[in-house]
């Protein structure tokens, strides 16, 4: 496997690490606050539901760095240096980007190089 492609999985899956253990938390607190049996957290349906809510996790990173992507470019924050419209040329981030750590998530997720910018 390329290393661009276990890149772009890595970041994958931390994102959806990160979400499932965001909805443990919430089952965690619905398990001290709410009457709800335990066994209704073994459920199918409820199974499924947390698998959608992984996956709508994944889309929903993905929609906020690829929004703060635009805006670093929009703000001057990040540069695309691709003289004839290829994509082998890294994207440079500047070091001042105040959504830094989203933009490189969007980069590592879209499977693009990039290089941090001193400016």
């Amino acid at each position: 496997m390329k290393p661009v492609t276990v890149d772009m999985l890595r970041a994958h899956l931390m994102v959806a690490s990160l979400t499932a253990m965001g909805a443990e938390v919430l089952v965690c607190l619905a398990l001290l606050v709410l009457p709800v049996p335990p066994h209704a957290f073994s459920s199918a349906p409820f199974r499924m539901l947390a698998v959608a809510l992984i996956i709508s996790g994944v889309i929903v990173t993905r929609e906020f760095a690829q929004a703060a992507f635009e805006l670093a470019l929009q703000g001057h924050y990040a540069t695309q240096a691709t003289p004839g419209g290829r994509r082998a040329w890294p994207v440079a981030v500047a070091a001042s980007c105040p959504r830094r750590w989203l933009v490189i998530l969007h980069l590592r997720l879209t499977g693009r190089p990039f290089v941090l910018a001193q400016h």
